[in-house]
């Protein structure tokens, strides 16, 4: 029992990072209609960014927040309004190329200027652990559920209530509809990728403080795939349980089976549930007609 609870609550800490860095994905798919590849990129941006701010330049935990807020703006806005607009008509996979290419692009620059080897951090999160039905749990990792359910919830909020968010959406449905509204459809597009990069940036540090800052983060990344495939590419809901079944399934076959197995995983579980509902388990099932 105590280590059925210490992987339930490991599992829920990294679906609900994963689920927020999914959420990202999910804003830009719907409102421009691209797959961002470098997805895992724009954690690895933030957690260095923060990691600069706090550490490096040794700022206030607040200052920090807000240079790495301000970043991952900037990169988001930079990364839309330079290299994806201009791509605009063009077709799909020319589109995943381009995004693929960033994500290198990305990767190439926090290397070049900090290297592959892991960089230690002081914690943000308090430290130590409880104990919960006689299993221990780290508190960070309920610190780090608690964050990203608020986020989660904030910016469901955000997309589903307010005046931005419900332009997004017009976006999403239908851009023509959308710009004779008087809806800027590139200021949508624009904050949909500033949104994504801020998301990334809180899933970034989230994970860097229950971990390490380090190149893998990439690698963490790579999981929002399955996650926003299982749970439907235009669907945040299924964001947020595709985040939380990935997470729980990933540590408990790595603490019950094989740690190695645990890497693939879920990419079996994304197969299993194509094969059942190949739009993911909330995806909008789209029916054309000729």
């Amino acid at each position: 029992m105590s280590t059925f609870v210490t992987l339930l609550i490991i599992g829920l800490s990294e679906g609900a990072i994963l689920a927020l860095a999914a959420l990202g994905f999910v804003l830009i798919y719907k409102a421009t209609g691209v797959i961002n590849f470098a997805q895992g990129e724009f954690l690895l941006i933030g957690a260095y960014s923060f990691y600069t701010a706090f550490v490096v330049m040794q700022l206030p935990i607040v200052l920090a927040l807000l240079v790495g807020v301000l970043v991952a703006v900037i990169v988001g806005v930079v990364v839309e309004r330079f290299i994806l607009r201009p791509m605009v008509g063009q077709s799909h996979i020319s589109i995943i190329m381009v995004t693929i290419g960033l994500a290198s692009v990305l990767s190439a620059i926090v290397q070049m200027f900090f290297g592959t080897n892991p960089r230690s951090m002081p914690p943000i999160l308090p430290r130590g652990s409880v104990s919960i039905l006689g299993g221990s749990v780290p508190v960070n990792r309920l610190w780090a559920i608690v964050i990203c359910a608020v986020v989660l919830v904030l910016l469901t909020w955000f997309f589903q209530k307010s005046r931005h968010g419900v332009a997004m959406r017009a976006v999403a449905d239908d851009q023509q509809a959308a710009m004779t509204v008087g809806i800027s459809v590139r200021r949508v597009f624009a904050l949909s990728w500033a949104l994504a990069a801020v998301s990334a940036l809180i899933a970034g540090v989230t994970l860097a403080d229950v971990t390490t800052v380090e190149m893998n983060i990439v690698n963490f990344g790579l999981l929002v795939f399955p996650v926003v495939i299982m749970g439907g590419l235009d669907s945040v809901p299924g964001t947020i349980v595709g985040g939380l079944t990935i997470g729980l399934v990933t540590q408990f076959v790595s603490g019950y089976m094989d740690p190695g197995l645990a890497e693939i995983v879920p990419y079996i579980v994304l197969v299993l549930v194509l094969l059942v509902r190949p739009y993911g388990v909330f995806g909008e099932k789209r029916i054309e007609r000729v």
